[in-house]
């Protein structure tokens, strides 16, 4: 089972686009597919159910504030997904609560629990992980529990410096607490290549020896447009040219 976490300390970076873009090429490719949106702001939570998002029974906090009761048998973490309107695609929601419930969860050191959900899941041939803008318990969580991490990159200076801290943080977590875990490179998102800073930006980090992936994805109206919609650019526009990147981009990936 493909364990995959989107990452980036910094916002608006597109992560929630690219998780959820890529979830939904897999579950139309007749993959059973888990989106879990760790990130309080839940984009990806409003992204896959609309108006429903809402009304989710369990969601992402049920399931740590689960963990903060002692239990033999803990409830499976497929207990607190939610069915999506596409067809092999489930979530676990996003849930404000998420931010109440981190501090107790630090001090009961419960950054493994996520992982030990994952390692006993049945039934989903891949899981997509979207985490906040910070390097906090929830991404450290997803972290020690994905195999695969795929880093969202925008093309300016503030990105890029940093960059290198989020480098040497995913190196610090791979040997402390997750050997498995693929760095499986950097993916340059809303990217023109007819502008200079931009081409220029991803030619230095190209002759630095950075984990650059050839897959980018271009900026584009038509993904605005599937957020307010709450349709992934596969379920909208599947000829469109950022669908076609996406499947690219999933197609090397996988």
């Amino acid at each position: 089972m493909i364990r995959r976490v989107v990452f980036n300390q910094k916002g608006g970076v597109g992560k929630t686009t690219i998780v959820c873009n890529l979830a939904a090429i897999a579950a139309a490719r007749g993959q059973r597919t888990l989106v879990i949106d760790l990130d309080t702001q839940g984009n990806a939570t409003q992204y896959l159910l609309g108006r429903k998002a809402t009304r989710a029974d369990r969601t992402a906090a049920d399931f740590f504030e689960s963990t903060l009761a002692f239990s033999l048998q803990p409830a499976p973490l497929m207990s607190f997904a939610t069915t999506t309107p596409f067809e092999n695609l489930d979530l676990v929601a996003s849930d404000p609560r998420l931010d109440d419930l981190q501090v107790k969860l630090e001090t009961k050191q419960k950054v493994q629990k996520l992982r030990q959900a994952l390692d006993k899941l049945r039934g989903y041939d891949a899981v997509y992980i979207d985490t906040p803008p910070a390097l906090n318990f929830y991404s450290r969580s997803a972290l020690i529990a994905s195999t695969r991490c795929l880093i969202p990159f925008d093309c300016d200076e503030f990105s890029r410096q940093a960059l290198y801290t989020l480098l040497d943080n995913l190196q610090e977590i791979r040997a402390d607490h997750n050997e498995a875990l693929e760095i499986e490179g950097i993916v340059v998102n809303q990217f023109q290549p007819r502008a200079r800073l931009p081409a220029r930006v991803v030619a230095e980090l190209r002759a630095e020896g950075q984990p650059l992936l050839e897959q980018s994805l271009s900026s584009s109206v038509k993904v605005k447009e599937s957020h307010e919609r709450h349709l992934p650019m596969i379920a909208l526009d599947p000829r469109h040219r950022v669908t076609r990147e996406f499947v690219a981009l999933y197609e090397a990936l996988d």
